[in-house]
């Protein structure tokens, strides 16, 4: 089933980003539980449709190089505003994922909400930037929301053998836990958080 989505920067320019359904102020637990467990405390980060910035405002507040990118320009101008008192050292840039114009390598991606509201047939355009984009070895940390998620609307919903499959020309599934898309809704979303490595 083709799902529908808004026109992101006009929704970044008409509402409230602390009012839509994927807002989360802090670092997201299963990604803070992720780096704890693989040692990470150091190296390059591109946030992927990083929104308003709040998970590269909080990798940057822990000591991570972080670029964060959003397909609106309207986001990009809204984190930049909340963040030009705090001497973070993050690279904002509108940038269009499935056509990127990064030019750098990175120890790794986080992706909290842009692969799933990607139309199906881009997924593999997807999947070869984002491998390119990262050093070899390096991790993507990917939350999307899970099939056992019931609500009608929102973002395509996958298994782990679903990543397993679309991933597994450039990336080993290292884990997908089944958890939640921690965020503004109520009841809180399913969600699949994976750790993939680059190969």
């Amino acid at each position: 089933m083709d799902r529908q989505f808004p026109d992101w920067e006009q929704l970044y320019q008409e509402q409230a980003v602390e009012s839509m359904p994927w807002f989360y102020k802090a670092l997201d637990p299963d990604l803070e539980r992720a780096l704890h467990q693989l040692n990470l405390t150091q190296g390059t980060v591109l946030d992927i449709g990083t929104g308003l910035g709040t998970q590269a405002i909080a990798l940057a507040k822990l000591g991570f190089r972080v670029t964060a990118t959003d397909l609106s320009t309207t986001a990009i101008e809204k984190a930049i505003e909340k963040t030009q008192d705090a001497k973070l050292g993050i690279l904002w840039m509108q940038d269009d994922i499935l056509n990127s114009r990064l030019d750098q390598q990175f120890d790794m991606i986080v992706d909290r909400g842009c692969f799933h509201v990607l139309p199906p047939q881009r997924r593999q355009n997807y999947v070869s930037v984002v491998a390119h984009l990262l050093k070899p070895s390096g991790y993507l940390f990917l939350k999307c929301f899970s099939t056992l998620e019931t609500r009608e609307s929102g973002p395509y919903r996958f298994t782990p053998s679903d990543i397993q499959e679309i991933f597994q020309s450039h990336f080993h599934l290292l884990s997908a836990e089944e958890t939640q898309y921690y965020g503004t809704l109520d009841p809180i979303p399913k969600a699949l958080f994976c750790i993939l490595k680059n190969f």
